[in-house]
């Protein structure tokens, strides 16, 4: 059984090997791990609500959209909304569909001085297969076969 220490190291190697901006880059089993070992962690899905309504979501997950559907415009209160969620010295992990959003999130929270900022890399979804181009049958949170429920 792999320590939290651990876990977060290679995050925080994989971010400073790519130059993120943030603390660490977590895959979806990896999040997990990190949830159940620090009770205090918070996973913050950005997807808009109707990515959650049609697709599905991670129990006990803070939401705060990045942006609106379906003009996707971009959420002008993000960083105000995460401070009211969410502890600024605590883990914080962000999660997407792919892990582009979450990536933006990431920078913005430590943009803004939250602490452990770390972005789940995949997302929920992951990559969309190239034959039939659905997603969350190659990569991602649920592809990993970990804990999410329908709307």
């Amino acid at each position: 059984m792999e320590s939290l220490n651990a876990i977060l190291g290679r995050a925080k190697q994989r971010a400073t090997e790519n130059g993120l901006g943030y603390t660490g880059a977590l895959t979806p089993t990896e999040a997990w791990e990190v949830l159940k070992k620090a009770p205090t962690a918070k996973l913050v899905d950005v997807r808009s609500q109707a990515e959650l309504d049609l697709v599905g979501r991670v129990p006990e997950t803070t939401h705060i959209q990045w942006a609106f559907y379906p003009e996707w415009k971009p959420n002008p209160d993000f960083i105000a909304q995460l401070k009211q969620q969410v502890d600024p010295e605590g883990v914080v992990i962000f999660m997407c569909r792919t892990g582009a959003r979450s990536d933006k999130a990431a920078k913005a929270a430590a943009a803004a001085g939250f602490a452990e900022v770390y972005n789940m890399l995949e997302g929920f979804e992951g990559e969309a297969n190239a034959q039939t181009r659905h997603r969350g049958e190659i990569n991602g949170w649920r592809a990993a076969h970990l804990p999410w429920f329908n709307a």
